[in-house]
């Protein structure tokens, strides 16, 4: 199978200098997705989208940017129409829903519009190359720059984030007779590939911790040895500082996840790490090692208490499609069957984008994606978002 030669070279060098010859899988996962010249987000052509490796909500047409925009521009009148309003869009992809959000307030919420600074923050060089050429027209609107580079208690309107923290490093860990271990990849003789995984004490007092954190006993029979799982140390961290840059307003995080209670169970005994190749998934990170995207499942109950040990309140959670709903994707779905056209490319057009429309809302895939709100220093009425109502039934 093929390798980044880069990558491949630097995951020996790293383990080599490591002092017990071993890195962490966290550490591991780093370097496969983010290394700046070997990673898979710094060096691969086309990895999102129908030509790369996965496609998400964006890439099926303006809806998902559009009602997104919608539910800002409620965010905005909410918190009493402040200038600047901040968006801070964490990894922003190909810049696609960032554009619909910044037409659809151009076009429906000029004054919205007017008070908008639009920050992007993203890691990879190659995806904010392709962001500043989608997003030109709108140059003096748009701005790029890390977490690190924004003050704390210094933004007034949203952080948010589409399948991002699914993406974000995470330690491996397995239930032995001798408790709970960490898992490691240290180098082998192979001449092919050669890493192997150890299994060795917890590199750090955080990943026990964190199971207490989340509420999650160990010691309950169904962790039998042998059970193998993810613990999201880089989420919490990543939660700590998106909460220490807002001062008023608002986190909204899209990914796909549960509950700490749905991804601990004992069916799900080998954890939820899964890996994304030319749109087919499977579960072993050490293939295409630079040329595949690597992610796990997100623990929404970690974010939501991260939150609020950090100053959030958790306004609420619902379904992706439940969510678009509300927003009124409803109305969107019914516009296509009304069409009376007999020109079959019409007709074609107006299948494909309710179809589209669907998937958005498929509760067996996108539409099952969980949207997480939290919030800070909001009053009573700015806490009730349509996005969180539940949409009557069409």
């Amino acid at each position: 199978m093929p390798h980044n030669p880069v990558l491949y070279q630097v995951l020996r060098d790293r383990i080599q200098q490591s002092p017990q010859g071993r890195i962490s899988f966290a550490e591991f996962m780093d370097l496969a997705l983010y290394h700046p010249e070997g990673g898979y987000y710094s060096t691969k052509d086309a990895i999102l989208g129908f030509e790369g490796d996965f496609v998400t909500s964006a890439h099926l047409g303006h809806d998902f940017g559009e009602l997104l925009a919608t539910q800002f521009a409620e965010m905005w009148a909410h918190l009493g129409h402040p200038n600047p309003f901040a968006l801070v869009e964490m990894g922003a992809g190909q810049g696609l829903a960032a554009a619909d959000v910044l037409s659809t307030l151009q076009n429906h919420f000029p004054d919205c519009f007017a008070a908008l600074s639009y920050q992007i923050v993203e890691k990879s060089n190659q995806l904010r190359a392709a962001q500043e050429q989608r997003l030109s027209p709108w140059a003096g609107k748009v701005s790029w720059l890390t977490l690190e580079d924004i003050a704390d208690d210094s933004i007034t309107g949203c952080l948010f984030s589409n399948e991002l923290v699914d993406a974000l490093p995470v330690h491996q860990v397995v239930i032995t007779e001798a408790g709970l271990q960490e898992v490691y990849i240290t180098l082998t003789n192979s001449t092919d590939f050669p890493v192997q995984e150890v299994v060795d004490a917890p590199s750090t007092p955080r990943l026990a911790d964190y199971f207490a954190f989340v509420g999650v006993d160990l010691a309950d029979p169904q962790y039998a040895p042998g059970y193998r799982t993810e613990v999201h140390l880089a989420a919490l961290d990543w939660m700590q500082l998106v909460a220490a840059k807002l001062h008023q307003g608002y986190v909204l995080t899209i990914d796909y996840g549960y509950p700490a209670s749905r991804y601990y169970s004992r069916a799900r005994a080998q954890g939820t790490l899964q890996c994304y190749y030319q749109h087919a998934h499977h579960n072993d990170p050490y293939s295409h090692l630079g040329y595949q995207d690597i992610t796990a499942h997100v623990n929404f109950t970690a974010l939501e208490r991260q939150g609020e040990r950090y100053g959030l309140e958790t306004l609420g959670a619902t379904q992706q499609g439940i969510f678009l709903m509300a927003l009124g994707l409803g109305d969107r779905l019914t516009a296509p069957s009304q069409i009376q056209a007999s020109d079959p490319t019409t007709v074609n057009l107006a299948i494909q984008r309710r179809d589209r429309l669907h998937q958005l809302i498929n509760p067996m895939g996108l539409g099952n994606f969980v949207v997480l709100v939290q919030g800070k220093d909001l009053a009573e009425q700015a806490k009730a978002l349509k996005g969180l109502t539940v949409p009557p039934l069409i």
